[in-house]
């Protein structure tokens, strides 16, 4: 029987090692870049592989789609659109400040245009890849390791001369990591590179001098403050980076004015132009910003230029410190300088990224010396052979004719003229032309050379000082090659500008409030309209509306849902019909006027305001016994304490869990004691008592408790609390009219009937509102725009006989829409 190979083990144990080798996996071979030559595996290999086609920038263009192929049958056995997403980015003159590839075609642009298929754009390696990171590739400099099928050799790293982790910067998303690197100046950094080599303890104020931020290759401006400090001396932070603008007059068309134009002519690194545009238009229709009159895209290949043309009225200073603060036309870069080390990822500052390059291309010139030193050695010893041979030429020739094969001759020069092998298989192998006199002075003087390049290459193997003068040489000369201007500028203040901005521009919430409650006169008033319009009114302007006098049937103004004084510093709670609340942030406007929509939380956005209810002032024992109670269309009720309101903080809360179908009808304040009266669209009405037996406190999670049974199509309208001899008003949607005094009615319990309040004269009338009576005024709203009245409640005649009451002066075919205590707070 064969043998058993299931073996059992841990669930827990195995999920564990096989995520972490998966991680490891991703951070090692995909994600993350080397420190020492700045590439990620695919990079290497995309560019190792170009290297053996023999795509350098003196030879033509070859296809992409044929470097993807090699690229993936050799080295990397992943998808091509992954390969090729990765050659195109080093193509990218927008994505790297110093690309590594040239390429020929569609490769994207700087508006997010994807790039055309690789059967249809070409590539080369650009010089800098060439001289800079391939060229020592063949001189023993780097090791070299089995490709995935064990068919290939391929280099672990590339054997760099340049720091290209720093000058082009690196991005990634490994497991639990990622790195975001951005691109440098080649100047400034072979000149910290100097500066470390000749002096190893330099400060941070000179190395941060020598390198004073990042250089994006689209430009913008970079402000030099806290965050760029941070990124370099811990490894990580935040850069403040901006677009750079001007404002310059253009001809909007012929036969009109000239009007002033902000022009957008550098953008921020990595945003996409055609985006930002969107987006602004967007806010401009919106009315986010104001000002502009026109976006016109007019960038061509002369360089990026994007016109904001303004209004006539707008000042140019102001509309671009806004495109500033609400667009990204100012950003942070949020760096990470991390790399791998020796196989570890690991977080690095600007010296230490700057010192592991130093160690690694120590190391890859003595390899490379060494290297050389033994190819100088050995042709050295051919050479000398050679001179030997021909110091002694007819004893050569001599026993070469003795010789009976070429074995033998070679045995025999090595005994007789103490040669080598390698000097005589040379000796053998030396053409006639050798024996003329010019070409033995010319064997004579490379033996000579040769010596003089041993000892030179000995003494910078054995001499590490002379070794790292080499390397400053070599770095200067990349410098010469390769070094462009800076195109990113440095701004200066970057911390004050910044703390500035943050002070004048971006003020917290709860500092806008404040000062736009200290701004507001004590004579002012909070005016909430039924329409929804929120508006904080001197008393002039609120006297002519004439909102606290009766009216009758009319066009009249929206009636006032909530009318406060301001004095009082009211505190007003919001309820949606879906069971959630939020403190109402009226305090703005007093400075814009808005919808009742706009202060309140994103939250609460596409909901139905049903219910603005004033919290009480904080005097516990005046309101002590207070609560807050909430209604449902389906009968239920229960009461909360005010305390569970005061954490809201500007967030939206759910307070009330409502099935499908059913919400929210009332929400007002009870006090111990009193008497809740509710009532139902038939027309009953029920009196309970406010008490804890009957309705206790709850959670906000808690549904409450069933008042009544409702009847098929029957919903609650409304509910009122009070004391015995206050009165409450009901109201039909076809205009009759009730007053009942509160004691009158019959006390019960949960669960029972109750009693009918008002009696329809019409078969398709229901009730619409119960109301209290304490309100000054009774607004009442006919549907379908018919118009408003305003009832003073004094005037209003008491318990009408048959409980059918009064009938409201409306048209026989009007409609009642809705009814609103004014100054009752909704």
């Amino acid at each position: 029987m064969a043998e058993e190979r299931v073996q059992p083990i841990s669930l827990h144990q195995e999920m564990q090692r096989s995520y972490l080798e998966y991680a490891m996996s991703v951070i090692v071979g995909r994600a993350l870049p080397d420190v020492r030559d700045g590439l990620k595996p695919v990079q290497r290999r995309i560019l190792y592989a170009m290297h053996e086609l023999g795509l350098t920038p003196d030879r033509p263009y070859r296809k992409c789609a044929r470097v993807v192929g090699d690229v993936l049958g050799k080295y990397h056995p992943h998808g091509d659109q992954a390969v090729y997403d990765a050659l195109v980015r080093l193509v990218q003159t927008f994505s790297s400040r110093h690309p590594l590839l040239d390429g020929h075609g569609n490769f994207g642009s700087v508006d997010d245009d994807p790039p055309a298929a690789m059967r249809y754009t070409e590539t080369r390696l650009a010089p800098i890849a060439h001289g800079a990171l391939l060229e020592e590739i063949g001189e023993d400099t780097v090791d070299f390791q089995a490709n995935f099928d064990a068919s290939q050799q391929e280099p672990t790293v590339l054997p760099a001369q340049l720091p290209f982790l720093l000058l082009n910067g690196c991005s990634g998303i490994a497991v639990g990591m990622a790195t975001n690197i951005p691109p440098h100046n080649l100047g400034e950094v072979v000149d910290a590179l100097v500066a470390l080599v000749r002096q190893p303890d330099l400060s941070d104020e000179r190395l941060l001098q020598l390198v004073p931020g990042p250089d994006f290759p689209t430009g913008g401006e970079v402000l030099i403050g806290s965050g760029l400090r941070e990124t370099y001396l811990a490894g990580r932070g935040s850069i403040p980076m901006r677009g750079v603008a001007h404002v310059e007059e253009v001809q909007p068309g012929k036969g009109r004015h000239r009007r002033a134009a902000i022009v957008i002519t550098e953008l921020p690194y990595q945003l996409s132009k055609a985006g930002w545009i969107e987006k602004l238009a967007e806010q401009v229709n919106d009315g986010r910003i104001s000002g502009i009159a026109d976006i016109r895209d007019e960038s061509d290949r002369e360089g990026l230029r994007v016109v904001v043309e303004l209004r006539r009225d707008a000042r140019p200073d102001n509309v671009l410190e806004e495109l500033r603060r609400r667009t990204a036309l100012q950003s942070n870069f949020g760096a990470i300088l991390l790399a791998l080390v020796d196989g570890r990822p690991v977080q690095l500052g600007l010296r230490e990224l700057l010192r592991r390059f130093l160690d690694y291309r120590e190391l890859t010139l003595l390899r490379r010396t060494s290297h050389a030193l033994r190819r100088a050695e050995e042709r050295r010893e051919v050479v000398e052979g050679l001179i030997k041979a021909l110091d002694a030429l007819p004893r050569v020739i001599e026993m070469i004719q003795a010789s009976r094969d070429a074995a033998t001759a070679r045995a025999s020069l090595q005994v007789h003229l103490d040669l080598t092998d390698r000097q005589a298989e040379a000796v053998l192998a030396m053409p006639l032309r050798r024996l003329t006199s010019l070409e033995q002075e010319g064997l004579r003087q490379e033996a000579e050379e040769l010596a003089e390049e041993c000892r030179r290459l000995s003494h910078l193997l054995e001499d590490r000082p002379s070794l790292l003068k080499a390397m400053v040489s070599e770095l200067k000369a990349l410098r010469k090659r390769y070094a462009t201007p800076r195109r990113t500028r440095l701004v200066e203040g970057g911390d004050a500008l910044m703390a500035q901005r943050a002070q004048t521009l971006r003020p917290s919430t709860e500092g806008l409030r404040r000062r736009a409650l200290e701004a507001m006169g004590a004579d002012h008033h909070l005016l909430i309209q039924s329409d929804g319009m929120v508006r904080v009114l001197a008393p002039a302007p609120l006297g002519k509306l004439r909102l606290a006098q009766a009216a009758e049937l009319g066009d009249l103004p929206a009636p006032a849902r909530v009318l406060l004084p301001v004095r009082d510093r009211p505190q007003l709670l919001a309820f949606t019909a879906s069971g959630r609340v939020a403190v109402l942030r009226w305090e703005l406007a007093a400075q814009q006027p808005d919808r009742l929509e706009a202060f309140l939380p994103e939250g609460l956005h596409g909901e139905t305001v049903v219910q603005l209810l004033p919290l009480p002032a904080a005097e516990p024992s005046a309101e002590s016994g207070l609560s807050i109670g909430l209604l449902s269309s389906d009968g239920h009720f229960k009461r909360l304490s005010p305390s569970l309101f005061e954490d809201l903080s500007g967030r939206a809360a759910s307070v009330l869990r409502l099935k499908e179908g059913v919400n929210l009808a009332r929400v007002l304040l009870c006090r111990e004691g009193d008497a809740l009266v509710v009532a139902s669209s038939t027309g009953r009405l029920i009196r309970l008592a406010v008490d804890e037996s009957t309705l206790p406190l709850m959670t906000r999670t808690a549904q409450g408790p069933m008042l009544t049974r409702l009847l098929p199509g029957e919903t609650m309208v409304g509910a009122v609390s009070g004391a015995a001899d206050d009165a409450v008003l009901l109201t039909s949607g076809r205009g009759q009219l009730n007053r009942r005094r509160i004691g009158s009615l019959r006390s019960c319990q949960r669960g029972d009937l109750g009693e009918i309040g008002l009696r329809f004269r019409h078969r398709d009338d229901h009730l619409i509102s119960l109301n209290s009576a304490r309100s000054a005024l009774l607004a009442v709203v006919l549907a379908g725009g018919g118009g408003s009245l305003r009832l003073a409640t004094a005037d209003l005649p008491g318990d009408a006989d048959g409980e059918t009451g009064m009938a409201l002066a409306i048209p026989a075919d009007g409609r009642v829409e809705q009814v609103v205590d004014l100054l009752a707070g909704g």
